[in-house]
This record gives C-alpha cells, sequence and structure tokens, in this order.
C-alpha cells in the first residue's frame, strides 16, 4: 500500500507542475495581449466614439467578474458539501467493516481458546495476546483506508478546482480575444465611416442638392464682381473723340461756320486742317453762339462744354477760335470772355495765341499774372472817364489769385458781361480753389446794378428753374468751358463748378468702345500722345546723375527736359551738372524771377541749351517747341503728374520719348500706378555699371566743386 502510494501520487505531483507551468504561460500570453490591447484602445480613445467603447468595455468586465466571482463561490460551496458527505459516508463504512470483521473472527477465536485449554495454558493471557494484534491489525488497516479515502477526495476536488480555473481562463482568454476582434471591427467600421463621410462631403460640396431654401449668411462661390460707380448720362456716354492725330485730320475748310478772316489767319501760321478734338469742339461752341454773345440758341442758356483729351491735342486753339468769333461784332468793350490758368507760363502762352488771332480785329487781350505791377495792371483792365469807368479789356487770361485781387480791389473792374468763363487745366483748378475765386467770379457776373448805380438793359440774374416770369426778359448768359488732359470723373468734384446741362468730349477710352463692342468696364482712364514711347529704368539713388550724364554724353541726347520733385534738387542738379562739364544746362523754377526764365526758355526753344532741369511748373500745358525727350529725374508721386510732364513730348503728333529714373524700392508701386491708369506700353530700360565706370572719377570731383558751390551760396545768404 505504502509503495503504491508513493507511486501514484508521485506521478500526480509532476503534473501538477506541468498545470503551473502552463497556467503561467498563459497568464503571460494574457499579459502580452493585454498591453497589445492597451495600445490599440489608446489610439482608439482618440475619437470620441472610442470612449464610448472604453465605457462600454469597462461595464462588460465588471459583470464578467463578478459572474466569475458567483462560480467560483459556487464550486468551493459544492466541494465542501461533498467532503462532508464523503466523510459521512466514510465513517459509516468504517464502522459496518469493523462489525463485519468481529463477527467473522469470533469462531476461530473461540476455537482457538478451546485448543489452548486442551493443551494446556490459560486461555486469558493468549485471548488478550491475540486481541491487540487483531486490534493493531485492524486500526491500521482502517487508518490507512480511511486515509486512501480523504487522500483520494482531496485529489478529485484539487482536479475539479483546476479544470473549473482552466475553463475560467479560457473563457476569459476567449473573451479578450472576441474583445479585440470586436474592437478591431468597429474601429475599421469607423475608418470606413469617416472616408464614406469626407467622400459624400466632397460630393455635396461638388454637387450641391437643389433647394428652394435660402441660409442666411451662406458663401456662394462666384466671381466678385467690380462695383463700378454711377455716372450721370452726360460722363457716362460723352461724344468720342479719335485720339490717332495724324489718321484723322479735318482740313480747316471742312468745319462749318468759321469766318473767313480767322481762316486766313490759320492759313497765315501754317495751319491747314484741325486735329480730332478741335474738328468737333469748335462747331459745338459756335453752335451755342450762333444768335451772338447777348442770347442763347433759341433764347435759353447754352449747355457748358467739357474736353478731356491728351496734351498736344490742340485743346488751346479748340477755344480760341470760336471765342474771337463770337466777339468779332461787338460794339462796346466790355469782358465778355476770362480764362483761368494755375500758371503765369501757361497764362502768357495763352495770351500769345489770343494776340495772333485778335490782330486786326479790334478786341483787346490782358494778361493779369502777376509779371507786372498790381497798378500797371490796374491801367490795362480800367480807365476812368467822366461818365465813369470803361474797359479796356474784351479777354482777360488770368492767374486765380491775382484775378480774385482784381475783382475786390480794382474800382470799375466789373465782370456783369461776362459771356465765356474758360477754365484750362481743370482738374488742378478744382484741387487748389485758390482764395474761392470760382464764387467770388460767378458773384461778380451776376451783380444787378454796376458801381455808378445804373440799371443794365439786360438785367442779369443767378440761373434757377426756367418759368414764364423768368424767360420774359432775356439776360446774356454765362457758358463755361473747361479743357483738361487729366479730367477727373468724380461727379462731386465736378459739382463745385456748377455747370449746366454739361456736355463731354473725350478721347479717353478703349479701342472697342469706339468700334461699338460693349465691355465690362473701360480700363483706360487717361490718354498719352500717339507719337511717345515710355522706358524705365530701375537704378539706385547713388547712380542717377551718372546715368544722366550718360544719356547726355553717351547717348547724345538733345534738348532734354530733366523734371524734379522740388526747386531745391533742380538748383543742386543744375550746379552739380555744371561742375561735370561738357554739357549745355539751365534750370526753369520759381525761384528765378520771370524775366530771366522767359529768357531760358526762348534759349531752349533755340536750342542752345541741350538740358533743362524743371520743376512741375513747366509740366502743366505749356508747348515748348523741339523737346525730344523727357526724363523723370524723380519719380512722379501722382499720374496725373506724369501724364503731364511726358505730354511736353511728342505734341501734335510728332514723335517723342519719356525716360523714367525708379527706384528699386519704387519700381512695384510705379508700375501699379501706371497699369491702374491704363498704360502698359512703358519697356525697361537696364544700363549696364561697366558704362558708368568711365564717368565715375569726373563724377567725384564735380561732387567736391558741388560741396563747396553750396557753402558760398550758405554764406552769401547770411550776409
Amino acid at each position: 500500500m505504502a509503495l503504491f502510494y508513493i507511486n501514484r501520487y508521485g506521478g500526480e505531483e509532476e503534473g501538477e507542475r506541468e498545470d503551473r507551468s502552463r497556467v503561467l504561460l498563459e497568464r503571460l500570453r494574457e499579459q502580452a495581449r493585454a498591453r497589445q490591447l492597451k495600445k490599440q484602445q489608446q489610439e482608439a480613445l482618440l475619437s470620441p466614439e472610442g470612449l464610448k467603447q472604453e465605457e462600454r468595455e469597462n461595464k462588460l468586465g465588471e459583470n464578467v467578474r463578478a459572474g466569475n466571482s458567483g462560480s467560483n463561490s459556487d464550486n468551493e460551496s459544492r466541494g465542501a458539501k461533498r467532503k462532508r458527505k464523503g466523510e459521512s459516508e466514510e465513517d459509516s463504512c468504517a464502522e459496518g467493516q469493523k462489525l463485519k470483521k468481529h463477527q467473522s473472527c469470533s469462531s476461530p477465536e473461540e476455537r482457538a481458546d478451546t485448543e489452548e485449554a486442551a493443551d494446556g495454558s490459560t486461555p486469558s493471557k493468549k485471548k488478550k495476546k491475540q486481541n491487540r494484534r487483531k486490534s493493531n491489525v485492524t486500526q491500521e488497516r482502517t487508518g490507512a483506508d480511511s486515509q486512501e479515502v480523504t487522500e483520494q477526495q482531496d485529489n478529485r476536488s484539487n482536479l475539479r478546482n483546476k479544470s473549473g480555473k482552466k475553463k475560467k481562463k479560457d473563457e476569459e482568454a476567449e473573451g479578450v480575444e472576441t474583445r479585440r476582434k470586436e474592437n478591431n471591427e468597429k474601429a475599421e467600421g469607423n475608418q470606413s465611416r469617416k472616408e464614406e463621410l469626407s467622400v459624400a462631403a466632397l460630393e455635396k460640396e461638388a454637387n450641391p442638392p437643389p433647394s428652394s431654401l435660402v441660409v442666411l449668411g451662406d458663401y456662394d462661390r462666384k466671381p466678385v464682381q467690380k462695383v463700378q460707380p454711377f455716372l450721370p448720362q452726360w460722363l457716362a456716354q460723352p461724344k468720342l473723340v479719335q485720339k490717332r492725330i495724324k489718321e484723322n485730320l479735318v482740313p480747316i475748310r471742312d468745319v462749318p461756320g468759321i469766318h473767313p478772316k480767322l481762316l486766313k489767319k490759320l492759313q497765315m501760321n501754317g495751319i491747314e486742317s484741325f486735329f480730332p478734338v478741335q474738328a468737333e469742339v469748335i462747331p459745338a461752341i459756335l453752335q451755342s453762339a450762333s444768335n451772338g454773345y447777348l442770347m442763347g440758341q433759341g433764347g435759353y442758356r447754352p449747355r457748358d462744354i467739357c474736353v478731356s483729351a491728351p496734351t498736344g491735342s490742340g485743346k488751346t486753339l479748340s477755344f480760341v477760335i470760336p471765342i474771337v468769333q463770337a466777339l468779332l461784332d461787338r460794339v462796346v468793350c466790355q469782358v465778355r470772355a476770362l480764362v483761368v490758368l494755375p500758371t503765369k507760363e501757361l497764362a502768357q502762352q495763352v495770351s500769345k495765341v489770343f494776340n495772333i488771332y485778335t490782330d486786326g480785329t479790334g478786341l483787346k487781350v490782358v494778361s493779369v499774372t502777376g509779371q507786372k505791377s498790381f497798378a500797371k495792371e490796374q491801367e490795362m483792365l480800367v480807365q476812368k472817364k467822366v461818365t465813369g469807368y470803361c474797359s479796356l479789356a474784351d479777354i482777360i487770361v488770368a492767374t486765380p489769385g491775382r484775378l480774385t485781387d482784381h475783382i475786390s480791389q480794382t474800382p470799375g473792374f466789373s465782370l456783369t458781361q461776362l459771356r465765356f468763363l474758360i477754365v484750362d487745366e481743370a482738374d488742378r483748378m478744382i484741387d487748389d480753389m485758390h482764395q474761392n475765386w470760382l464764387n467770388q467770379v460767378v458773384k461778380a457776373a451776376f451783380q444787378a446794378e454796376d458801381d455808378s448805380g445804373s440799371i443794365m438793359l439786360f438785367q442779369r440774374t443767378k440761373p434757377g428753374p426756367i418759368t414764364a416770369a423768368s424767360s420774359c426778359h432775356p439776360q446774356i448768359p454765362l457758358q463755361k468751358l473747361l479743357f483738361s488732359a487729366t479730367l477727373t470723373q468724380d461727379p462731386e468734384k465736378l459739382q463745385q463748378l456748377g455747370l449746366f446741362q454739361p456736355r463731354l468730349f473725350t478721347s479717353v477710352y478703349s479701342e472697342k468702345k469706339l468700334l461699338g463692342a460693349e465691355t465690362e468696364q473701360d480700363t483706360e482712364k487717361y490718354t498719352l500722345p500717339e507719337g511717345l514711347s515710355q522706358c524705365y529704368v530701375p537704378c539706385d539713388l547713388n547712380s542717377k546723375p551718372l546715368l544722366l550724364l550718360h544719356f547726355m554724353l553717351k547717348m547724345k541726347f538733345t534738348r532734354v527736359l530733366c523734371f524734379t520733385n522740388s526747386k531745391e534738387a533742380s538748383h543742386r542738379l543744375f550746379l552739380l551738372i555744371q561742375a561735370f562739364g561738357g554739357v549745355t544746362v539751365a534750370e526753369f523754377s520759381s525761384r528765378l524771377p520771370p524775366n530771366e526764365r522767359h529768357r531760358t526758355m526762348k534759349e531752349f526753344e533755340q536750342g542752345k541749351i541741350q538740358l533743362l532741369i524743371s520743376t512741375d511748373a513747366t509740366a502743366r500745358g505749356i508747348d515748348i517747341k523741339g523737346v525730344n525727350c523727357v526724363i523723370n529725374y524723380d519719380t512722379p508721386q501722382f499720374i496725373r503728374t506724369y501724364i503731364h510732364r511726358v505730354g511736353r513730348t511728342a505734341r501734335a503728333g510728332k514723335a517723342g520719348l519719356a525716360f523714367s529714373m525708379v527706384l528699386r524700392i519704387q519700381e512695384r508701386r510705379f508700375l501699379w500706378m501706371l497699369k491702374d491708369a491704363g498704360i502698359t506700353d512703358i519697356k525697361q530700360h537696364l544700363v549696364k555699371g561697366k558704362l558708368l565706370k568711365p564717368l565715375v572719377q569726373q563724377y567725384e570731383e564735380a561732387l567736391s566743386k558741388l560741396e563747396k558751390m553750396v557753402k558760398d551760396e550758405r554764406a552769401q545768404r547770411r550776409a
């Protein structure tokens, strides 16, 4: 029995070790799986759906644990009950076996006792020894049997517990695997759903479903349309004038209504044909004065006229000819026409043209610009007689400041007979409005009585609504004529002039518009002369004087008009070029007296001066003969300044060059300014540094001379 027990249960201990090793391996595998699950769960937890899945899994895990603990407790209680039943059964079996043994052994013992008695020994001693032996053997047998039974029951219960634990572990592993599969399937499902949603969203954006609902604040992918200003009809639908001068010349005899005397004057001055602007504007002004200067056509007030045409297109002659013709039949000398200009030089130029065509007609032209003393100008304007003051001027050419001085300070100066008010360079006159000159002119023109107190035959009142009462008394109308190369289209600014049913003649348009093609927006804002070639030179600040010298000495430019932004800059550049030598140079600015400026202009027109350095004083309207090239030494800040500067060349259909020195930091803004104005035909002209090196040494010497000259001038001013 002992050997059987050892061999039997010794093998079972080895089996237990194998089971323990298996359990350990399974635990390690479960830990590895749990780690993988944690990684997957952390990735899945990044999404909100992963958080919800984690909560569900936690709840499932708690339920599973509760079920496992309940099954373990049930198994333990069942095993305890079985153990108790087995012990009671063993006890009953042991008692039954003892009883059977005693019954079976009673007969042979009695037999032995009788034998011993026959042999002669005492029966009591022998029986005691035998009983002791039998009791020891039975005790050994019963103890061994009970031990075997209890050990068998313990082994069975252990095996059952082990099998239960294995089943639990297998179930837990299966549950973990199923959870993994479910999580993987859910993650794949979520990814597929996201992909489907993204694809569906893209499809919806590309092909939105039609709906009748309107979402406030929704964004429509439509091209943004530029808001075009709402213009009055006379600005939106002007009278178009041909740009190309040479191809559209009109013989002077083909223009109707011109007086024969003026035709002779035109031919004497070498004019055989009119430019397109002149051929359109001259008949329009003559038609408004067809009934004489005292009354408009049909007794009505004539319409005002605005002209926007490029520089050098003949705007001055387009108002000189009709005004002279309208005043040819005047009897009494009164101020009938007033021409207002921004600069003295331009006023002198216009007065010269008037003097040419009024020669021999009896009309008197007076220039009031401040070049003469105020007293001399008063003597030229008004003469005092016994009967009162009488006017000595039919046509006055004036600057606004000097004009307002005479209106307020010259006795007998009257504008009550004024018929034509001409504003040349109208855009600049509107921007400046010196001393509110326009309101003072209008107020002086509509005075009811003159200084002598006599009532005029044609009483003049400010224009208002046309009624039966206002039309009973005829009065001299006041017609306004505006001329400019850069006339503004801002209705608010033009309203300051108080225009009456104006007509616009313009050559600022695209070629498609002239041909009748409909365009969304006319991008062209300004028109340049036809024969003008434009270039810009990118440069540094220090290389500007060298570039100017390169143009004059190496490229052999002649009759060059150079513009700067200030009179100080023009004076220093003049001194520098003079110190360098090799170029006949002069300056033209407001720092010089009028006589010297007039002399300089004559010498430049005669070709005695190759380079004329000027400020913007000569940029407005002045017709300088023989300008071959214009150089913008300082980049103009505004597009209108650029238009008037380069318009000093390529006049009357001739060819001309315009160079602009542009700093590299200014290049982008300069090109954008031209593009915004509709000017796109400007080219880049590069000058290599090698070409400027031969001029550097002499240029440095000229700079040292310039320093000395500037110091000497400062010392003279202090003295």
